[in-house]
């Protein structure tokens, strides 16, 4: 059996992939940034074709949101050329590639759920630099590249909003949270479990190539999301307050609207991932463990 290659694997999606594959029995080989550089063409061509994998998840990226408005050739190097640069490989060996891709494609001045369909039209470097990264896959790879867009993630090592949040808890009697963006809080493990199942129905020829959307199903804004934290932390929920995103202002404009719809799933035999909250409820230990330290069960130092 031929493994199946991870790029990026220091991120903690990267390392949920790794994770379920292990669980899977699936053999794998995690390359991270310094193993392996998307951007250079000679060490695509060397790993892959030494490692001849079935199945390519590229997790590599720039995420930095904010520094992509002030280096966006560096930004478009890993995300969009070293996306292109893997699905020519890939292309060269007959590996099945699945790219990592953001709700950052789309405007987010939408009323209703984003479908895989829907015109892109980002309004940063970075949802710039994300879709050409599409681009280069689906138009290298059309019988074997795969996009899944994702959005507001979270996982047990790395930064995110609920470590933010378990954090800040501990430290500020309340917090001022924007309540006029909605998306879609997804566990990094959920995402992983989806992107292996892509992989694997890619392989036998059950999922189609194209785009799919991977996101928890249900929607919030970060303001409801981070009293939902706090809740479920046993502190009191009204110390969040709610706020407007005018009042943070930052170099990258924030999609006010980054809700996805998931029929693409279905046509894979794929269930779509869980509802956001169910998905919280059983992370939120784990994530705080990790952040902290802590046992799992032991109470917050300012519980309500």
């Amino acid at each position: 059996m031929n493994p199946w290659l991870v790029t990026g694997s220091g991120g903690m999606l990267a390392r949920d992939v790794l994770r379920q594959l292990a669980a899977a029995g699936v053999p794998a080989v995690g390359l991270d940034r310094a193993a392996l550089d998307v951007t250079d063409a000679g060490s695509v061509r060397a790993h892959l074709r030494g490692h001849r994998p079935a199945v390519v998840v590229n997790c590599a990226a720039w995420t930095a949101v904010d520094d992509a408005e002030a280096r966006p050739d560096a930004a478009l190097a890993v995300n969009g050329t070293g996306a292109r640069l893997v699905a020519e490989e890939c292309a060269a060996t007959g590996a099945v590639l699945i790219q990592v891709s953001t709700d950052y494609v789309f405007a987010g001045d939408a009323g209703q759920p984003y479908p895989e369909d829907a015109p892109t039209a980002p309004r940063s470097v970075y949802g710039l630099t994300k879709l050409a990264g599409e681009r280069g896959v689906l138009e290298t790879l059309p019988d074997a590249g795969y996009v899944v867009r994702t959005g507001w993630l979270y996982g047990a090592t790395g930064p995110s909003f609920v470590r933010s949040m378990i954090r800040l808890e501990q430290t500020r009697d309340t917090l001022d949270v924007v309540d006029d963006q909605r998306g879609q809080p997804t566990w990094t493990r959920d995402l992983a479990d989806r992107l292996v199942a892509l992989g694997r129905g890619a392989l036998d020829g059950t999922a189609p190539p194209g785009v799919y959307h991977g996101t928890s199903t249900g929607e919030t804004t970060w303001f409801e999301y981070a009293r939902r934290i706090f809740a479920l932390l046993g502190a009191d929920p009204e110390r969040i307050r709610p706020t407007s995103t005018d009042v943070f202002p930052r170099p990258a404009p924030r999609p006010a609207y980054s809700v996805l719809s998931h029929g693409r799933w279905r046509t894979a035999g794929i269930e779509t991932i869980r509802p956001w909250q169910d998905a919280l409820t059983e992370a939120l230990p784990k994530v705080r463990r990790a952040a902290t330290g802590a046992p799992s069960d032991s109470p917050s130092r300012r519980s309500a």
